[in-house]
């Protein structure tokens, strides 16, 4: 008989303006097991675990722990309590020192007084217990980024949890600190200490995991074991595809764009290294040729983009643009190479909001339209004219603020801004999300019209069935690297999910 859960969800809701973040979620997690809790970008992982921990407030449904109902109010309220989380980002104080940090807010006194000698000797024999063998005086930014997690793991662990909440806990980890962290959470399981895992990749979730719950738009698409569950079933049940689809014509907007222009790549990556980050992606893309990048959450797509266009530092790899190797990757030597990069988040890294639609679209442009320093009206009017009817974008004006439109005519204007500078390669991040299914349409339609014209295009989607009518090639990236790479009729969306399933087991 199962044992009684230690913490629970049911059918707990959760709404922002305009978005049903959870949608009746119900979960439970026993004491001693690993949990795992998967899903892709907006699944509602984040703001289940916000929910849980007394960041947010659930706007229906119920959160029990220890079979009775909690509702936080505050992140410490859930720590008291015994429920801790350990974030990607290690959330303590770098310029205090190894031993504060574990000790914060629980130091040991003397004489009402900090006793600073037993806490460092407790510090180091708690840490070495992990082994992480540190000098516990030093500041915490001193050391590496995987001892750091190794400490916020200790102080988690140390305040008595009952259960530890951990959110991409090898994100920063080197390979040995990755086989620590198993061993330590192995450990806690023993111990009776229930672990939600949230990670993206499949070895760890099968290594450590026992049951698993996976979401998709806000809803619990499937709970069971790990194991009775095959990686390209979770991979499906993620995506939120069948096991088998074909490739289908006409279903997303996109046509046909037959053979690449030419045969002499435009693009040419090799070896692109960040650690932690991408591992020696390499792959080239011709004029009039779109190349798809697929994969998870978390498998280097978006970090691949960055990194073509200088937005990301590399520790190593090249970018050779019509045979020309560039020396050095910036943003502005991009646009001067004729590559534009159109970013996942519009709203945070694209469009200025409180700017009209006319300046968002000449933003680009004006170092290109400026005669002695000086930009006139006429030619911005004459591009913000001619992109606006090219593009259909629906503004009551060229003066509207640019944060009063729909998401697709933001999305429009976006690529009216890069393609005003008339480039020779355009980096699409997921171009078609958020946006609703006639503006898909129009966006897709036009990056067809933009590959039958001889423009070189990277499209990036989480949504296979846009990969699979938009590309000519797909290459498959997990974990930072390139695992395959499909071409012609090999693109279908069961192909792009077994590859990376299938070489999730060769890691």
């Amino acid at each position: 008989m199962p044992t009684k859960a230690v913490l629970e969800t049911h059918e707990v809701s959760k709404r922002f303006p305009g978005v049903l973040a959870l949608d009746r979620v119900s979960m439970s997690v026993r004491p001693g097991e690993v949990h795992a809790l998967v899903g892709e970008n907006g699944a509602g992982k984040s703001t289940l675990i916000k929910v849980l921990t007394g960041v947010y407030r659930a706007d229906g449904g119920e959160v029990r722990y220890q079979g009775e109902p909690v509702s936080f109010g505050r992140p410490l309220d859930a720590q008291q309590a015994g429920i801790s989380t350990i974030y990607q980002e290690v959330n303590l104080v770098p310029l205090m020192s190894v031993a504060r940090n574990l000790f914060l807010g629980r130091e040991p006194r003397r004489f009402g007084l900090v006793d600073v000698t037993r806490m460092n000797r407790e510090a180091d024999a708690a840490l070495k217990k992990y082994g992480i063998d540190v000098d516990v005086t030093r500041p915490l930014r001193s050391i590496s980024l995987g001892a750091q997690q190794m400490v916020a793991l200790a102080r988690a662990v140390a305040v008595r949890s009952k259960v530890l909440i951990m959110d991409e806990p090898t994100s920063s980890l080197e390979p040995r600190e990755v086989e620590t962290l198993f061993r330590v959470v192995r450990e806690l399981s023993t111990q009776g200490i229930a672990v939600v895992y949230v990670s993206h990749r499949l070895d760890e979730l099968y290594a450590l995991c026992e049951r698993v719950t996976v979401l998709r738009d806000g809803r619990v698409v499937h709970t069971g074991a790990m194991q009775e569950l095959d990686r390209l079933t979770l991979v499906s049940h993620m995506l939120g595809r069948d096991l088998v689809q074909v490739k289908r014509e006409g279903v997303t907007g996109f046509g046909d764009h037959g053979e690449a222009a030419s045969t002499e790549p435009l693009l040419q990556v090799d070896g692109l290294r960040k650690r932690h980050v991408l591992d020696g992606v390499s792959f080239d893309v011709r004029p009039g040729e779109v190349t798809g990048l697929g994969g998870l959450l978390g498998s280097g797509r978006s970090e691949t983009a960055k990194a073509i266009v200088g937005a990301l530092p590399l520790d190593d790899g090249s970018v050779t643009v019509g045979g020309k190797r560039m020396k050095r990757l910036s943003p502005a030597a991009s646009l001067r190479e004729g590559i534009a990069l159109l970013p996942e988040d519009r709203k945070a890294e694209g469009i200025i909001p409180d700017l009209s639609v006319r300046e968002n679209i000449v933003l680009a442009a004006m170092p290109r339209l400026a005669t002695a320093g000086i930009v006139t009206r006429g030619k911005q009017d004459r591009i913000v004219k001619t992109f606006m009817e090219r593009l259909r974008i629906k503004a009551s004006s060229p003066e509207q603020r640019v944060a009063e439109l729909s998401g697709g005519n933001q999305q429009k204007v976006l690529l009216a801004r890069w393609l005003c500078l008339n480039p020779r390669l355009l980096l699409l991040d997921e171009p078609t999300r958020g946006i609703d299914v006639g503006a898909k349409a129009e966006v897709q339609k036009l990056i067809d019209e933009l590959a039958r014209d001889g423009l070189a295009v990277v499209l990036i989607s989480s949504d296979l069935e846009e990969l699979v009518e938009g590309a000519d090639r797909v290459v498959v990236l997990r974990a930072g690297a390139v695992v395959g790479e499909l071409i012609g009729d090999d693109v279908s969306e069961h192909a792009i999910m077994a590859t990376i399933a299938a070489e999730a087991t060769h890691d």
